[in-house]
């Protein structure tokens, strides 16, 4: 019988929805919403967070004053107990989307090891 990987992920995807950690981001992501200039805050974050990667994708680096303005958003952003609550949220789901592929590619470290 052929294995349909797909299916498995469309399974973990589905799964994923469900477990503590994601509805944990979700509710704190929508409490975040509410505070319409804190959402606003968030937006300028990524949106800048960004440009900056594809700046270094591309192989540029930012201008000096690209890295200030970085920095002074980070700050005011970090100070935001709502978005900081997110972005707490975030690194569980982070790691456990981490501990997730590790176990996922196990067969190619297995592999490489022998």
């Amino acid at each position: 019988m052929a294995v349909n990987i797909y299916d498995s992920a469309n399974q973990m995807e589905r799964d994923l929805r469900e477990t503590q950690e994601f509805v944990a981001l979700k509710e704190a992501y929508e409490a975040m919403k509410q505070d319409a200039a804190t959402f606003e805050m968030f937006k300028q974050f990524q949106t800048m967070q960004i440009q900056l990667q594809q700046k270094q994708y591309q192989g540029q680096q930012p201008s000096e004053d690209e890295i200030k303005q970085a920095q002074e958003l980070a700050g005011k952003v970090g100070q935001v107990d709502a978005i900081k609550a997110l972005m707490e949220k975030e690194k569980a789901v982070d790691q456990l989307l981490s501990d997730v592929n590790n176990v996922i590619t196990k067969p190619i470290q297995e592999l490489y090891q022998s």
